[in-house]
């Protein structure tokens, strides 16, 4: 199998479950995960955001933990790296303003690296340009995003995973497992019994 570098791009009220269960899956199985955000270095946390759905029109939104970074954000080079998460919450929408991060993204993109993006995380690939005459899953409220960016939303059922070429998308945390079991697939990690 071989040992694989993957680097999780957040950033304060990330989606808690959509960053701590694949982070810690992956690390389980024994790749090396370093976790990065914007203006922050190793051993400084962002808060998470837990995202429910109640019954109501959207997401309800409560407070999460404190989920510490292991890796320095102007430290890291995306080419020591084997493949991208990009989880959602609110962190996407303003970690899409850096540069940094979108150059990080159309790195993985251009080299057709294994990329994961869950939930809002869509919102940085759209910001990065790299969806253009691909298919894509999210939140269904980043569909019309997806599909002004000339990608291809796919709606999903919550727990939906979406594979295209080098892309692992679903549209919420109940797609936990199966989205972290194809990125895996996607990055040649065999599980076998």
């Amino acid at each position: 199998m071989g040992v694989k570098n993957v680097l999780f791009l957040v950033g304060d009220y990330v989606e808690d479950y959509e960053v701590m269960v694949p982070f810690q899956a992956i690390q389980m199985i024994g790749h090396n995960v370093h976790a990065v955000c914007p203006d922050k270095t190793a051993g400084d946390s962002v808060r998470t955001a837990i995202h429910d759905f109640e019954g109501d029109q959207t997401y309800s939104e409560k407070p999460g933990h404190n989920f510490v970074l292991n890796a320095n954000f102007d430290e890291i080079r995306p080419e020591d790296y084997d493949g991208l998460v990009i989880p959602g919450g609110r962190a996407p929408e303003y970690i899409r303003l850096n540069e940094r991060v979108l150059q990080i993204v159309r790195h993985f993109f251009e080299h057709n690296k294994p990329v994961a993006a869950i939930c809002h995380g869509a919102q940085v690939l759209v910001a990065a340009g790299v969806l253009e005459g691909r298919s894509c899953s999210a939140y269904p409220a980043c569909g019309p995003d997806v599909t002004r960016a000339g990608g291809t939303y796919v709606d999903l059922p919550p727990d939906g995973v979406h594979v295209e070429g080098n892309l692992v998308s679903g549209p919420a945390w109940p797609a936990n497992a199966a989205f972290t079991a194809e990125f895996l697939k996607l990055l040649g990690t065999r599980i076998e019994p």
